[in-house]
């Protein structure tokens, strides 16, 4: 016989382990909270931008070709920031205490829609630390793409500062706390419907036809005495010597 569940008995189910779907929620939010707020390093963000062009001729001020080349080799001047031949030297400027890959991981290199301005954005524990190394790169790229690429028209727009009163970009704890809030609240559900799913004892009389295939009759009920623990008091009855019962 196959079994089919309806909305309500699903509801009824949700109902009868809301108290375990709510703790397993607030105890995945408060986790994630603790671990945000007090284990997680707070990390910092600063970027600068450069305006990269390719070595202009005395006669043209102005050639539309010219601005389309360089917007087709803006995804090359992102590969070069990133590469060891701006990073190492990056990493010896600095005397950072890091590999190029560790450096690598900490840079992220965005071109702007249609321009030729390069956002170079690095994030580190330390923020003045964080505007060092972009400096440091946007100085080094300067200088080195003249010998890799033959440009000489490399501008920094604007260098990373370290804002007063700047804030971490991770953690995140709020959004952190109403993801787990969220998970947490999706897991005590999935637990909730897994535990009715496996609870196979028989509570109704429904639960006896779908077992035993066969029409209930009749059902017994619970004769429950008076609320609160009060027993009730039937009139008492005497018996005389021959086993007769007389009223009292």
């Amino acid at each position: 016989m196959e079994e089919t569940i309806s909305l309500r008995e699903l509801s009824e189910a949700l109902k009868k382990r809301i108290k375990m779907i709510l703790f397993i929620a607030f105890s995945a939010a408060l986790v994630s909270g603790l671990i945000s707020y007090f284990l997680l390093t707070p990390v910092y963000e600063t970027s600068t931008q450069l305006l990269v062009n390719q070595a202009k001729e005395d006669q043209q001020i102005y050639n539309p070709s010219e601005v389309q080349t360089n917007l087709q080799l803006i995804n090359t001047y992102n590969v070069i920031i990133k590469s060891p031949a701006i990073l190492d030297k990056v990493i010896e400027n600095l005397d950072l205490s890091m590999t190029t890959s560790q450096l690598n991981g900490l840079i992220t290199v965005q071109s702007e829609q249609d321009s030729q301005v390069v956002n170079v954005s690095v994030q580190h524990e330390d923020p003045t630390m964080a505007a060092d190394i972009a400096n440091e790169i946007a100085h080094v790229f300067e200088t080195e793409i003249v010998n890799i690429m033959n440009v000489d028209n490399v501008s920094i727009l604007a260098p990373a500062e370290v804002a007063e009163g700047m804030g971490p970009v991770k953690p995140q704890p709020l959004l952190n706390i109403a993801i787990a809030l969220v998970v947490g609240l999706m897991a005590g559900v999935g637990l909730a419907f897994l535990l009715e799913y496996l609870d196979n004892t028989i509570k109704t009389e429904q639960d006896v036809e779908k077992m035993l295939d066969l029409p209930v009759l009749g059902s017994v009920t619970t004769i429950e005495a008076e609320a609160r623990g009060k027993s009730v008091n039937f009139p008492e009855r005497k018996a005389d010597v021959r086993g007769e019962k007389v009223g009292s």
